[in-house]
């Protein structure tokens, strides 16, 4: 029987698998079922990291100003503090007050001063 060359769909299908497992290793990298499995895998991981990146990091800018008001007695908790903000209406993301706090308290005062004045 001779043989009968087939379309290209599927070859196509299994290379551009073989194109997002290029950083894998062993049989992962080599064998078309085992790459299927886990290029799916990888995606359902990102997918679901994603959002948990997100989490992670809002604790960690949390943590930060919590820490930071604490140290320079600028209020007594982060709760105080974010409350005072949206009172006052000075709209300041997580992620810049985190900056802040790291980088320069001395505009960590300034922010509690404004929100004192306008008390």
């Amino acid at each position: 029987m001779t043989r009968v060359p087939r379309g290209y769909i599927a070859r196509r299908r299994r290379t551009k698998m073989r194109s997002f497992a290029s950083n894998f290793r062993g049989a992962h990298l080599r064998l078309n079922r085992m790459i299927t499995q886990q290029v799916r895998r990888a995606f359902v991981s990102s997918h679901r990291d994603r959002g948990r990146q997100k989490r992670d990091f809002r604790r960690l800018w949390i943590t930060r100003i919590n820490a930071a008001t604490r140290i320079y007695k600028v209020f007594d908790s982060y709760s105080k503090l974010i409350h005072n903000l949206y009172k006052k209406e000075l709209i300041l993301n997580r992620k810049m007050l985190a900056q802040v706090a790291v980088s320069n308290p001395n505009n960590l005062y300034t922010i509690s001063n404004k929100i004192k004045i306008l008390n």
